[in-house]
């Protein structure tokens, strides 16, 4: 299993990227799947994820720190997830990691431990 995110970059303050995390190896289209940040000094933190319920049925749930600006969404027929970050600020500078969780829902979506994949991270830097 392998996941690759891309996208990251350079972006002014008040700017938008979308990342995205392509996966091989297995369909993940009956997982959740999620994004977490980690900027130098701090503790990897959660993002977002798209938690699968039976049904195929996907619901999003976000950080507060960043609802309203940031939207997750997936492509199962590509086996991919995005990230479509808009009015970014200074303090979203931070490496992005796409995740990948097998727990059935519900489970601690937040924390790096419910999760069985990770990608190897793109950099994201917001600065004028």
């Amino acid at each position: 299993v392998q996941l690759v995110e891309s996208g990251g970059g350079l972006v002014q303050p008040g700017g938008s990227l979308r990342l995205s995390c392509a996966a091989s190896g297995r369909t993940f289209a009956t997982s959740s799947m999620g994004w977490f940040r980690q900027a130098p000094g701090k503790e990897r933190e959660f993002v977002a994820v798209s938690t699968w319920y039976s049904g195929y049925t996907y619901y999003p749930y976000y950080a507060s720190s960043i609802k309203g600006r940031f939207t997750i969404s997936r492509d199962n027929a590509k086996n991919t997830i995005y990230l479509q970050m808009n009015s970014l600020k200074p303090e979203d500078t931070a490496v992005y990691y796409c995740a990948v969780s097998l727990r059935a829902t519900p489970f601690n979506f937040t924390i790096p431990q419910s999760y069985d994949y990770w990608g190897q991270g793109t950099q994201v830097t917001v600065s004028s």
